[in-house]
């Protein structure tokens, strides 16, 4: 990942993030992915981020499967900041887990933009997000 702002998160799959294949549903990792975001938002001390920045891009590779009540470490990390964009890059892991080694099982990056409650279009980043994030 890189020296810019960055969380590691630690989550479990359950049951609901799971499909008939028996093994995790793609939308369970941008769950896990979101989640993540939102703990390096509060460990930040920004309020009002999530309802003003949606996600505009999302891309991810899926590389392993997960399984029901394995333990999964999500490290996120801000990969760039624009005047009202900003780029996050992500790994999901699957731990160690009934017999099976820890492994990568996705990785990605996703945009979001600054569009403030009320607004239609995208604004500039409050200077006190960019001081945090940066």
């Amino acid at each position: 990942m890189s020296d810019r702002p960055s969380v590691t998160y630690v989550v479990r799959v359950e049951w609901s993030d799971t499909d008939a294949a028996g093994h995790h549903h793609n939308t369970a990792v941008t769950r896990f992915v979101e989640a993540a975001e939102a703990a390096l938002t509060r460990e930040r001390g920004l309020t009002g981020y999530f309802g003003s920045a949606p996600r505009v891009r999302y891309e991810v590779e899926f590389e392993q499967r997960l399984y029901f009540g394995q333990q999964v470490t999500v490290m996120l990390n801000v990969e760039a900041i624009g005047t009202s964009s900003m780029t996050f890059g992500f790994e999901v892991w699957g731990e160690e887990f009934d017999g099976r080694p820890r492994r990568r099982a996705a990785r990605g990056r996703y945009v979001t933009v600054h569009v403030p409650l009320g607004e239609d279009r995208s604004r500039p980043w409050p200077t006190s997000w960019i001081a945090a994030l940066s």
